[in-house]
């Protein structure tokens, strides 16, 4: 059923320069989009079917013989070929296994129910396995043969999805409803089998992101949200049943019963859900949809979104012209065919979230757990927000191509946070406050915002807020709830960091003291500069202030950011390859996470010249070979965010031609085609929006900012179209990774950076490059 998509490409376009391609060979932006990047290696995406910011996200769950677990983070891993299910919601690039999500996995099934689901604790019965010769991923599409005779043909909208499922001729034709079997658990679910109607419905109550992470997962082993699902059936049930554990009910309609939110033994066995039975040799068609808020909310998502002659090829056409109207927001030219794949499978990644959780009547389930609806200037209601992942680079391309929805997206956080006792928690998964990580990134992001042009939300009530939450401490911040890995404290020990200006490592309630510090010196160099665009200058004098606190973690003895203990010693022992009071990371990728003051961080170092030295060792070994991935924790990582913004620290270190042969570099080894072709977890559109901003030649240059630093651009044109807002083109000419010089508008633009401005006026950026190394931008 499927070739990849680098080889079909290959055949049509002979690998061939594409600067005609659309028109000459009729293939759109989606044409070009391979789902399975990333699905293996850790990238962790999904190849289901989606719409862009969608809601519902139609994907196979994996198993590798453990029903309480899966085969890799959020459901899919290329290299396992067993799934128990096709389940209707799923996170793209979250790392932490199992992730989020994956709510009621469908199977369908090619022979009797004899057992219960749940008492197939391996997954031995009710599973099938697959072919990847029999899989098909495209942007609002997914097919998938299954090895137990039944082929799927899915496609998807905003809320609802749509499903052609053919079952073979003399074999049982059963669809199973593994209502409970959410990627956590969950603590409750119901079934509900309607034959008369031909209809199926449910609910499972879950949440528990990163609930089994070892560092603090046992504080997030809760639920936030009920997913409410409705299933409609053009073909008559020929029979029913339910399961609760290990009981089987034949003829069954209703059943209720969750798993729980364990692992292994303590989970395994748990659970309910239901089955319909349909002739065999069946072909049936599922039209259905979801709602956080009520059953009421998903039939009404379903009769809004697809009306009652909706085929798969129709649903999935207007998905595709959807995607095709988000990809041709960046319309690029020339470079080969894999160049093309993998710069649109970047950009449709990177445009998955945030997620839609409102209903079409603008109903959505608040952070309190009540029913809530949209105000007026208020699209929707967005989730989903890795912040400590986004603020870096995804949120920038959010805005940059959707400033409307990055708006709405702003207001969706603050109206959370408002509904949390003024709390902005770093990490939201659909309704619930889930901790993960550090820092303060919704401050980094809604300052980015704001500076980027967004304003369609309520900014004046947002930086209030956010300046609260920097500024006066919260009793959570002093508890340990959570620690490391998910502190129930947003500004953990904040009466302490005032005093100290640092997070003392032995006192801060954190994951990391330096880690900590150096997050809250860019939240606060961020939302100073917000204060300062307000005209609330006593506020950004404060807050500027704070964004120098970084330099009370580096110590110059050393030359390394290092954790400090409140009585201002250094933590001892000392190893610059050590993660001691950082998170996910080592004191050196994080001694270069100073993007809001590069300058600064040289000078400390000892000037400019010996921070070059440090940051090309940093990319190199010592034969001066490449080393880009893979060396060690005293190395670059592109796995990972603390250190993905170094490529570009050359540029202000005088330096820029070293950021145009990294950036390439790594545009052209790490980022790849094939499901291996993303560095790491795409977490949530970050790795993917740092590629389609390093292919353009163009990177955004500290959060809070609308500056934008320069590289060489990958392709020799490229049109950015804003959903709002004025063009820029982007053109090449010679040939080589370096840049000669460019031209913005006509006029030489002889600096490294382009200011705020640029992104109001838009324009043309033309770019002379060379195969050598040039003075311009040093």
């Amino acid at each position: 059923m499927r070739r990849p998509v680098t080889v079909v490409l290959a055949a049509v376009l002979l690998a061939s320069s594409l600067t005609t391609m659309s028109a000459a060979s009729g293939l759109s932006p989606a044409d070009f989009v391979d789902p399975l990047i990333g699905s293996a290696g850790d990238g962790n995406t999904y190849p289901g079917a989606t719409a862009p910011f969608g809601m519902l996200a139609w994907s196979p769950t994996s198993t590798r013989g453990d029903q309480t677990s899966t085969g890799a983070a959020n459901g899919y891993q290329y290299d396992t070929t067993r799934i128990r299910g096709l389940s209707l919601t799923h996170v793209n690039g979250a790392g932490c296994n199992p992730g989020a999500a994956g709510d009621v996995p469908i199977l369908p099934f090619a022979g009797d129910v004899t057992s219960s689901p749940t008492a197939d604790t391996t997954d031995a019965i009710y599973a099938s396995n697959f072919s990847h010769a029999d899989e098909a991923a495209t942007p609002g599409r997914y097919k998938l043969g299954l090895a137990n005779g039944v082929t799927t043909d899915v496609a998807a909208t905003e809320r609802t999805a749509i499903g052609a499922l053919q079952y073979p001729a003399g074999k049982p034709a059963n669809l199973l409803f593994r209502t409970s079997n959410s990627l956590n658990g969950s603590e409750d679910a119901e079934t509900h089998l309607d034959p008369a109607n031909r209809k199926v419905t449910g609910s499972v109550l879950t949440g528990a992101f990163c609930g089994r992470r070892a560092n603090g997962g046992v504080n997030n082993r809760k639920s936030y949200y009920r997913l409410y699902f409705t299933a409609q059936f053009d073909q008559p049930f020929a029979g029913t049943g339910t399961w609760k554990d290990a009981t089987l009910q034949p003829g069954g309609l209703d059943q209720t019963g969750g798993e729980g939110y364990a692992t292994g033994s303590d989970r395994a066995g748990r659970g309910s859900g239901g089955y319909v039975t349909f002739a065999p040799g069946s072909k049936v068609t599922m039209r259905i949809a979801i709602s956080y808020v009520s059953l009421d909310g998903a039939e009404r998502n379903l009769r809004a979104e697809q009306p009652i002659k909706s085929t798969v090829d129709s649903v999935a056409a207007g998905t595709k012209r959807a995607w095709n109207t988000e990809l041709n927001r960046v319309a690029v030219g020339g470079g080969t065919a894999n160049q093309q794949v993998t710069f649109y499978t970047a950009l449709y990644h990177g445009l998955q979230q945030p997620n839609l959780v409102s209903d079409v009547d603008g109903q959505y389930l608040g952070m309190d757990q009540k029913p809530h609806r949209v105000a007026r200037g208020q699209d929707a209601q967005y989730s989903n927000f890795s912040g400590w992942d986004q603020y870096r680079a995804q949120v920038q391309l959010l805005a940059l191509l959707e400033p409307r929805v990055a708006g709405n997206f702003a207001q969706s956080l603050y109206n959370y946070a408002q509904q949390n006792d003024g709390v902005w928690d770093r990490w939201v998964h659909v309704n619930g406050a889930t901790h993960v990580m550090t820092g303060d990134p919704t401050a980094a992001t809604l300052a980015t915002f704001y500076a980027m042009g967004v304003r369609n939300f309520d900014y004046r009530g947002a930086f209030d807020s956010l300046y609260k939450q920097a500024t006066v401490p919260r009793p959570e911040g002093l508890q340990d709830g959570g620690c490391p890995g998910q502190c129930v404290g947003q500004r953990p020990n904040l009466a302490q960091y005032l005093t100290s200006h640092y997070a003392p490592n032995d006192v801060c309630h954190c994951w990391g003291g330096a880690a900590e510090t150096l997050e809250d010196a860019v939240a606060d160099y961020a939302i100073g500069h917000f204060a300062e665009l307000l005209g609330r200058t006593r506020e950004a004098a404060e807050l500027h202030a704070r964004g120098a606190y970084w330099r009370n973690v580096f110590n110059p003895a050393t030359g390394y950011m290092q954790a400090r203990n409140v009585d201002g010693s250094w933590v001892t022992p000392f190893d610059p390859a050590s993660d001691r009071g950082f998170a996910q990371g080592s004191a050196a990728a994080y001694t270069w996470m100073v993007p809001q003051d590069v300058s600064g961080l040289a000078d400390a170092m000892g000037g400019k010249a010996t921070a070059v030295t440090r940051l090309d060792g940093f990319f190199h070994d010592a034969n001066g070979n490449w080393l880009l991935k893979g060396g060690g924790p005293l190395k670059y990582d592109p796995t990972n965010e603390p250190d993905i913004h170094a490529p570009w620290l050359y540029n202000e270190l005088g330096r820029p031609w070293k950021t145009q042969e990294t950036v390439r570099q790594l545009v052209n080894s790490v980022y790849t085609t094939g499901p291996a072709g993303l560095p790491g977890n795409d977490d949530l559109g970050t790795m993917s929006a740092w590629y389609v901003f390093a292919a353009l030649g163009i990177y955004p240059r500290t959060p809070g900012s609308g500056e934008l630093l320069l590289s060489s651009p990958l392709f020799p044109s490229a049109v950015i179209r804003p959903a709002a807002g004025a063009p820029i083109r982007i053109t090449t000419s010679g040939s080589g990774k370096y840049v000669a010089d460019v031209r913005r508008g006509g006029r030489p633009q002889r600096d490294w950076k382009l200011d705020a401005s640029f992104l109001r006026t838009g324009g043309a950026l033309d770019f002379s490059l060379s195969e050598t190394p040039t003075t311009w931008g040093s």
